[in-house]
């Protein structure tokens, strides 16, 4: 275990914290403390997007050398006080309150959710090509590590620049270079980097939202970090709490479950000796339901998880605009300005987020006490307080202009992303509506999102009181009836949380965020069983829920931290609650009580999966505990392992190889060719090297349309098999100046020719052989 490796890069998080904390503090000086959990992902922007337009021009560590000093100067303008610098003296600006407590214990969060995940890591270091994409992954960090300049060359398709985002990877090869670390192990501690300033981003907005509701924040803090990084959906607990049910009730509940979910009855009565952690993320049918914890323990670095830390800073960000008084408009301009730099790059991050982004600010900005129009003029102020109607529409219009522009102009920012790396993709999609035999049933839904609907519906019934809570639940009853008959279960579960807490927010004199988060949250999750996006990537919607449900997560679990803190709060203050018309008095003892137990089986439920994924994880036999994420080469494929480390080592820059194509298609070869995308022959060359091969996995087709990517596939077979003449010929039209014969190769095409003049022998391990082309036989 590289313990050593693991202190270097906290040093480095720590030292990126104190440079950046003045230049957060002067963004979020509304929020408690200047909310310092938010420090870190505020750096990432600063530092990525400037090496990112750089990149295009020069790519490399020395790009640090301008993005730190403007990280120094950016962060000294915004929080040094430069009448102090004039006497020699560094002090914060006089209007600038950072809370020392507070910087510490967000300090601890992250340590603490750092260290775990690279526990996690540490017992399962592997980049496999199984369950996941971190052949991809690791493939565009290696890719990174060898660009001169960006887009680097796609691994899987040589000669061509990635289609894929890959922001996310940039920001971790930026701390690679700055810890020095190789990507081998920069892979696992980038990905614990993600997850602690995650949990931290949670921590910070739930202890802020927790403090300005007069609730206590420490425990709104950890409640929100527990929800986002630890809990799970109810399908785990909801399987195990069957096996108490009697025989004749359990049966016929097993099948409904396994009728309804991607559950077989073999999976749901099973215990927890038979318990996978890959279940729970698998429930409502046709679709991929993950949240963080299973998705670090799968240990993917990919984009739906490397966003969720810079959509949090969003949130914050619109927090902090709705906290800020209607006469300061430039600070509520430059919030919104610094929500478009994130907006920016978090297209090239996860572009699937990017409208969550502002989608989270339009909410921020239509329910903030100040007035929209106000950030362009007051020409508006007041003109419509006689008027309710007019003055929503004006609001509304007033939040829509000005999302509208900000959200153009951080597309602008993006756009050597949109126009380079996403124009002219070959790839088909469209958006389509979903058909009702399609969407989500009631079950899956409330096994998916139980937790937090029953949160937050104790949430709203506080805010409505006890007769207009009746009225709604009413309501909610009469639209379910209509939800059942119109095969639209969301329309009764998540859609109401929309309507009343939009009517909440506009008709309280004080709204509260956390209500924002879950409009946020639940207009995402309605959305999604609407419409979808048809592409290659997976049938139906499983990508469109898979790329959405991860945003819900992060937006939910963040509000349930005030949500249940104030619950408790709430209850303490009461003396009794009593029902009119009825004889009925609770207690101020028994409320507490009751919300105290409240909080504990929504937190023992959703626990339920973590203890025994992580145990289970524990318990796993390994080879030994190390962040080397390519270890498992050489344990499980030592002479593939030996010649990929002797390519790594040996050949510098983007050299185009040969190898077997990503996929068991082939026009012109019988059926010895085998399935290699998701299996250890799926190019591990290219994707553990980052040296692009002609054709590599067939997620090109999704990348570049299916007639460019089968092209080459042609191409490659008819390079390892074809006559001396053709093979000649396309080996010098895709400049390739290695060519790889091992299993994979051997697999597919059985006997090749490599007696040739044009080939030269460079490198041999087991049954891999290297060889090098020689330009002048050609």
């Amino acid at each position: 275990m590289e313990y050593a490796l693991v202190v270097r890069w906290l040093v480095v998080f720590a030292a990126l914290w104190a440079v950046g904390l003045p230049l957060s503090a002067r963004l979020f000086r509304r929020l408690p403390g200047s909310a310092p959990g938010f420090t870190l992902p505020v750096v990432f922007v600063a530092l990525a997007l400037p090496i990112y337009y750089v990149g295009h021009l020069a790519f490399g560590p020395s790009t640090l050398l301008m993005a730190v000093p403007l990280l120094v100067a950016l962060s000294a303008a915004a929080g040094l006080d430069f009448e102090a610098l004039q006497s020699r003296s560094v002090q914060l600006a006089p209007d600038l309150d950072i809370d020392r407590r507070a910087v510490a214990e967000a300090a601890v969060v992250f340590a603490i959710a750092f260290l775990f995940a690279v526990a996690l890591r540490a017992l399962d270091p592997a980049v496999h090509a199984g369950g996941g994409e971190k052949f991809l992954d690791f493939g565009l960090l290696k890719s990174l590590s060898r660009a001169a300049v960006l887009p680097p060359e796609d691994m899987w398709f040589a000669g061509e620049p990635v289609k894929y985002y890959f922001g996310g990877h940039l920001v971790a090869i930026i701390l690679a270079w700055l810890t020095g670390t190789t990507p081998e192990f920069a892979y696992n501690l980038a990905l614990a980097g993600f997850f602690g300033i995650l949990v931290t981003g949670a921590y910070e907005l739930g202890r802020s939202m927790s403090v300005i509701q007069g609730a206590n924040g420490r425990l709104g803090g950890l409640l929100a970090a527990f929800f986002v990084g630890f809990a799970s959906n109810l399908a785990t607990a909801g399987r195990f709490a069957l096996g108490v049910l009697p025989e004749g009730l359990k049966r016929p509940l097993v099948q409904a479950i396994a009728d309804n979910t991607q559950y077989t009855t073999e999976q749901v009565l099973a215990g927890t000796a038979d318990f996978s952690y890959w279940h729970a993320s698998r429930v409502i049918p046709g679709t991929i339901n993950e949240f963080p914890l299973f998705a670090w323990l799968n240990g993917d670095l990919h984009a739906h998880m490397m966003g969720t830390p810079f959509l949090l800073l969003a949130a914050g960000f619109a927090l902090a605009y709705f906290r800020t008084p209607e006469s300061d408009v430039w600070e509520r301009r430059l919030l919104v300005v610094a929500t478009i730099f994130l907006g920016a790059l978090q297209f090239v991050v996860d572009t699937w987020s990017f409208p969550s982004v502002f989608g989270v600010l339009f909410l921020g900005v239509v329910f903030a006490p100040a007035r929209p129009w106000s950030v362009f003029t007051d020409r508006f102020s007041g003109q419509f307080e006689d008027n309710p109607v007019a003055g929503e529409a004006s609001r509304l219009l007033g939040t829509t202009v000005l999302v509208g522009v900000a959200g153009v102009v951080a597309l602008v920012l993006a756009s050597p992303f949109l126009l380079g790396t996403v124009a002219g993709s070959g790839s088909e999609r469209t958006v389509e509506v979903l058909l009702p035999t399609n969407r989500s049933g009631f079950g899956v839904l409330f096994l998916v999102h139980g937790a937090f609907l029953t949160a937050f519906g104790l949430h709203y019934a506080s805010q409505l009181g006890g007769k207009a809570s009746l009225r709604v639940g009413l309501g909610v009853l009469a639209i379910g009836v209509v939800a059942l008959l119109q095969s639209f279960s969301a329309l009764a579960l998540v859609i109401p949380f929309i309507v009343v807490g939009w009517v909440i927010l506009r008709a309280r004199e004080n709204p509260r965020f956390e209500t924002v988060l879950v409009i946020a949250g639940a207009g995402l999750v309605a959305l999604v069983e609407l419409i979808y996006v048809n592409e290659q990537a997976g049938p139906g919607r499983m990508n469109t829920v898979f790329k959405t449900y991860m945003q819900v997560w992060v937006l939910w679990g963040a509000a349930m931290g005030p949500v249940l803190a104030t619950l408790v709060r709430d209850a303490a203050e009461k003396t009794t609650l009593s029902v009119p018309k009825l004889d009925f008095r609770i207690s101020s003892g028994a409320l507490r009580t009751v919300a105290v137990a409240v909080v504990v089986v929504l937190v023992a439920s959703t626990s339920v999966y973590g203890t025994l994924a992580v145990t289970d994880h524990t318990n796993s036999p390994r080879e030994e505990a190390t962040l080397d994420a390519t270890a498992f080469a050489e344990w499980w494929h030592e002479d593939e392992a030996t010649a990929i480390d002797w390519l790594d080592a040996e050949v510098e820059g983007n050299p185009t190889i040969l190898t077997a194509p990503g996929t068991k298609w082939s026009a012109t070869l019988d059926d010895q060719r085998e399935y290699v995308m998701y299996a250890w022959r799926g190019n591990p060359e290219s994707s553990l090297t980052g040296i692009p091969t002609v054709a590599g996995w067939a997620h090109e087709v999704g990348y570049r349309g299916p007639e460019a990517y089968y092209d080459r596939v042609r191409d490659v077979d008819a390079m390892y098999v074809g006559d001396d003449a053709t093979r000649r010929q396309l080996v010098e039209q895709y400049d390739v100046q290695y060519v790889w014969v091992g299993p994979g190769e051997n697999a597919r095409y059985g006997s090749i020719e490599t007696d040739v003049p044009w080939l030269t022998e460079v490198h041999r391990s087991g049954s891999v052989v290297v060889y090098e082309v020689e330009e002048d036989a050609l």
